[in-house]
């Protein structure tokens, strides 16, 4: 088998990356360890920065995002009682929206199976080889034969715990990671939301956001312990818990009902670098993991995609590679400013089991400054609402 660009991963980044290069001529095959129903099955958060939209509809899979995306023009904060809200529109003249990574997902793979593009899912022994050479090839094997796929470029879209970044020769990477103290546990509920637009809550039991999905669906978590399970948390429990840590008036807009999906997420700040490694480029969680508290994830990964395939397109169009050259670092200074964000965020609104008085009155005097300084406000807005690429 013979591709131009080997994409490993068919996560949004893989997906995305191969939209783009399909609609560009730039031939491309995705490999994929899941099933595609595993696939479309994972539930994943779901805040899009503007420039994220602005990329799925370069990609020419908007159609359902426009008529679904929940456009907010902003988001509060919640602290002892009182909200605060950012007004991201008048802050940082830009939105988010809110559209499930899973509904982004499905409309990936729908565009790519239009373009009748090759997605080969369930591959087992996936291996990386040639990656310092001018001519890798990817090994693997699907529907219990052994294939090689010779290309120019391997694209590694496979998340943390994938091949692609364990490929990297032993010595030619530098990792960076902060694991946090606490775990978040998420329920979704068919409800409508508490509120119509996100908040997030700093409390003395610790954490908690009120999300949603769509109009009716809502999304909440709540800071647990490290070794929290699931088991220990009844739906009734869960409700009881996320009321006491929010406003009053918040509060009484929680619609309690029965689960849909329940499920505890430890929180983590990672960076892998470089990005490229000769003919070898990682994306999205491949490369880099950010706690949800700034809602960077998924944003991050078209982020890398955004300057991964300029690089690529100027390869095959101009027979440039000074952005292949460049994508690592490229990339890394939007990675990194999105690691600060995240890390900020994190300490801002969670109760640190290890911290004392003096670090609890910085927290209080952060939420003061924030509710009475324009200028700290406009910088959140502009961090939540994505810097520019």
């Amino acid at each position: 088998m013979r591709t131009q660009v080997a994409i490993i991963g068919a996560g949004p980044a893989g997906l995305l990356l191969g939209q783009l290069l399909s609609r560009a001529g730039i031939d491309n095959v995705i490999l994929e360890k899941r099933s595609l129903d595993y696939v479309l099955s994972r539930i994943r958060a779901g805040v899009l920065e503007q420039g994220t939209v602005e990329m799925l509809h370069e990609a020419g899979v908007a159609k359902r995002l426009a008529q679904e995306g929940l456009v907010h023009d902003g988001f509060a904060l919640a602290f002892r009682g009182t909200l605060h809200r950012i007004d991201l529109k008048q802050l940082s003249d830009k939105t988010v929206t809110i559209y499930g990574q899973t509904e982004v997902t499905r409309d990936l793979v729908e565009a790519r199976q239009a373009l009748s593009r090759p997605t080969i899912y369930e591959t087992d022994d996936l291996a990386l080889h040639g990656i310092d050479t001018d001519s890798p090839y990817v090994s693997f094997r699907a529907n219990g034969q052994r294939h090689e796929l010779r290309c120019d470029f391997i694209a590694g879209c496979d998340g943390s715990h994938g091949i692609s970044r364990h490929s990297v020769p032993t010595g030619a990477s530098r990792s960076y990671e902060r694991t946090y103290p606490f775990s978040w546990l998420g329920l979704l509920v068919d409800r409508p939301p508490a509120s119509h637009e996100l908040v997030y809550a700093n409390h003395d039991r610790g954490f908690a956001l009120c999300s949603m999905r769509s109009t009716q669906r809502s999304r909440y978590y709540i800071q647990v312990p490290t070794e929290d399970r699931v088991e220990n948390w009844s739906d009734d429990k869960f409700f009881d818990e996320l009321r006491r840590r929010l406003p009053a008036d918040v509060a009484d807009g929680v619609t309690t009902g029965p689960s849909l999906e329940k499920s505890v997420a430890p929180l983590r700040s990672f960076v892998a670098e470089p990005m490229r490694f000769g003919r070898l480029f990682l994306a999205g969680d491949a490369a880099h993991i950010v706690p949800p508290t700034g809602a960077k994830g998924l944003n991050l990964a078209v982020s890398d995609v955004h300057y991964l395939f300029d690089a690529l397109h100027r390869h095959y169009r101009d027979n440039s590679d000074a952005g292949l050259a460049t994508y690592s670092a490229r990339a890394l200074a939007r990675v990194w400013k999105a690691v600060r964000f995240s890390w900020w965020m994190t300490g801002l609104l969670h109760h640190f089991p290890d911290r004392d008085g003096f670090d609890w009155r910085i927290q209080q005097a952060e939420f003061d400054y924030l509710a009475h300084s324009r200028a700290a406000s406009t910088a959140l807005a502009e961090n939540y609402a994505g810097l520019p690429y």
